[in-house]
């Protein structure tokens, strides 16, 4: 059963022939519409959130019921909601109990997995965010085991420094859907770290929208889902986190102070193309589709 209501705000980030702009999209997702023509001076997603609350989030809606003259959606050049994050992306590693087990089955040591206690944590870099439709570079000439990971981001709304679990939620803005792509070799032959596999140029899609944490329960109950050319590879629910997200923002910001806008990828669950017999890594001309129920699809090409 679904977590989720249906009246969850979503904002996207678009081209408008000048540069980017923050709109909010209609209930069916079929219009945008620009900030400014709504009255509000949000002149970029951090903006907004920073300058968010309750009762702006009311007064965007009850403007939206009014609007006329928006774009559509399909003729919007999206960017990802948050085109360059001041931040790198913070990541957790192994957090769904299925593909925490892929990853030593595909190094032939099937029997070395054991839940883990802790987290794993490390960082990607953004140089800048790939939006919905936007192409992924291949890197065929350092990495030819490519692969997908559809991702659960957190967005975070206020500044977030010795939280406690039962208020972790408090300081969320919202969710979009990220892409965790990653070059398997170059992430195996780095001593394990994650950092270099994860961080090539243009290995971060992310989008196509922010959906509020408004109209979400906490924790969030929600289907995550990858295709890549139609074929289903993963498909699976948040509830199976190893670790939630509640545990995660209160642990990182025992020691890390959390900004605004700052982006926690919570992991990916199994159907990772490594996780198959042969593997099935991504090759030009694929297209991979992430789909998180409530907030939509993320669709890129490989090229």
């Amino acid at each position: 059963m679904s977590s989720r209501g249906n009246d969850e705000m979503k904002y996207v980030t678009f081209n408008d022939g000048n540069g980017h702009v923050v709109g909010a999209l209609s209930k069916d997702g079929a219009v945008v519409y620009p900030l400014a023509q709504l009255g509000f001076d949000f002149k970029t997603m951090v903006e907004l959130i920073e300058g968010y609350s309750p009762e702006v989030e009311k007064d965007i809606e009850a403007k939206l019921e009014r609007a006329a003259n928006g774009l559509s959606i399909d003729a919007a050049t999206l960017a990802a909601p948050i085109p360059q994050p001041a931040h790198d992306i913070i990541c957790l590693g192994s957090n769904y109990v299925a593909h925490a087990k892929e990853g030593p089955s595909y190094r032939g040591r099937e029997n070395e997995y054991v839940l883990p206690e802790k987290a794993t944590y490390f960082t990607k870099r953004v140089n800048p965010a790939v939006a919905h439709g936007e192409s992924v570079p291949a890197h065929v000439d350092i990495t030819s085991s490519l692969d997908y990971e559809a991702e659960l981001a957190v967005v975070i709304g206020k500044r977030a420094d010795h939280v406690s679990k039962e208020d972790a939620y408090n300081y969320i803005f919202g969710y979009t859907i990220l892409n965790d792509v990653t070059a398997r070799e170059i992430q195996r032959g780095h001593g394990g770290q994650y950092f270099f596999g994860k961080s090539l140029d243009g290995f971060t899609p992310m989008g196509p929208c922010i959906a509020t944490i408004s109209e979400f329960s906490s924790p969030p109950d929600l289907d995550i889902k990858c295709r890549v050319n139609g074929e289903l590879r993963q498909d699976s629910n948040t509830r199976d986190l190893i670790f939630d997200i509640a545990h995660v923002i209160s642990d990182l910001s025992q020691g890390i102070a959390l900004d605004p806008g700052d982006i926690i990828a919570t992991g990916t669950p199994s159907g990772v193309g490594m996780g198959f017999t042969p593997p099935k890594f991504l090759n030009v001309g694929d297209i991979v589709e992430c789909e998180i129920e409530g907030i939509g699809i993320l669709a890129n090409p490989i090229v």
